[in-house]
């Protein structure tokens, strides 16, 4: 899109371009649920480039958004996400708790540890240092949860004494290229939670398509 034609037609690309830069805008808290929804029924309702423009203005990086639509946990495009040094190894909680989550690298194994406390450890948004890493989890008379996207294969290998490790997620299908997450350890008197999640940008994509679909 280009300020030089604002009276040429949008394409349909075009306005998925747009929602999906007013998506990731969410996410990053750049803009409400209210302004978000006004948007994007500006957006559904442009018929011409000068009708988008303005919609995505105040919001930067758009240049970048505007070549692809950014790929998102699920799709199989994983490889951007798997390289590189991890940026924590260890999470401790002792009658206190801790996180990682949001933007990081999970390393080849982290180290969870939880006494009279908790931990969340949250790989949705996070790149991995290898195709496969190691989650081990310690707790006692405590308890961790381990958050993983969409598409990620999960294996768990825990032990537990008068507690456990989720595992329903073993065995669960995976994308190709997607990294291989072990969790293991032991849990006493616990238990190490697994589930899987999307993103808010994902759950509004998901949101946004099948009220599209709704809309053909």
């Amino acid at each position: 899109m280009t300020d030089e034609s604002p009276e040429l037609r949008a394409s349909d690309a075009d306005r998925e371009r747009v929602t999906e830069r007013l998506r990731e805008a969410v996410a990053e808290g750049r803009l409400d649920m209210e302004e978000f929804q006004d948007r994007l029924d500006a957006t559904y309702k442009a018929r011409t480039y000068g009708e988008l423009e303005p919609l995505t203005r105040d919001l930067p990086d758009m240049a970048a958004a505007n070549q692809a639509v950014p790929t998102v946990p699920g799709t199989g495009a994983w490889a951007d996400r798997i390289g590189g040094t991890g940026t924590s190894s260890t999470g401790v909680a002792i009658m206190s708790g801790f996180s990682r989550k949001g933007r990081w690298t999970v390393p080849r194994r982290f180290n969870g540890f939880a006494f009279w406390g908790g931990g969340e450890i949250d790989l949705r948004e996070a790149d991995f240092e290898a195709p496969e890493v190691v989650i081990n989890c310690v707790v006692l008379m405590a308890g961790i949860e381990v958050i993983v996207p969409p598409g990620v294969e999960v294996v768990v290998r825990g032990i537990g004494v008068m507690g456990g490790f989720d595992d329903r997620l073993t065995g669960e299908p995976a994308d190709p290229g997607a990294p291989r997450v072990i969790i293991t350890g032991f849990a006493f008197w616990g238990g190490v939670g697994v589930r899987r999640k999307a993103t808010k940008a994902e759950k509004l994509r998901l949101k946004e398509e099948r009220r599209r679909k709704r809309l053909e």
